[in-house]
């Protein structure tokens, strides 16, 4: 499947796969470079961090007890495994680059490229 700008997209079955941290073939390297890369990265990690997760919140909805208990553990769950995909976002990022073959470089090139927009001014007005 090609997305835009001719990216080649994973199936789903290798995207669920990717999301339990498996490597892509590497001809997807692109895409996987722009999931993590990408403007959208902090969206598209805190989705694919849940992945893992929804058979955990399934079976906690099948516990005994009224269902205001059964969602507090699910949204208990939900709460805990956001804070830590967010705490671990950059770490993560970095080792699915690694784990794809692909420098642990996380800026993409609007980024890097703002960054030194900004090295320039602060040179400009201060040194």
């Amino acid at each position: 499947m090609t997305g835009r700008m001719g990216v080649t997209r994973p199936n789903p079955l290798q995207w669920i796969a990717y999301a339990f941290g498996a490597r892509l073939p590497e001809t997807l390297n692109d895409w996987v470079l722009n999931d993590i890369t990408g403007d959208h990265y902090l969206v598209r990690h805190l989705i694919r961090a849940q992945v893992p997760f929804i058979p955990l919140y399934v079976a906690f909805l099948f516990f005994p007890g009224p269902l205001w208990l059964r969602a507090s553990m699910v949204l208990l769950g939900l709460s805990l495994a956001v804070f830590y995909s967010v705490v671990y976002i950059h770490q993560n990022r970095a080792r699915r680059l690694q784990k794809n073959g692909l420098p642990m470089d996380l800026d993409n090139d609007r980024r890097r490229a703002a960054r030194e927009a900004e090295i320039n001014r602060y040179d400009r007005a201060w040194r």
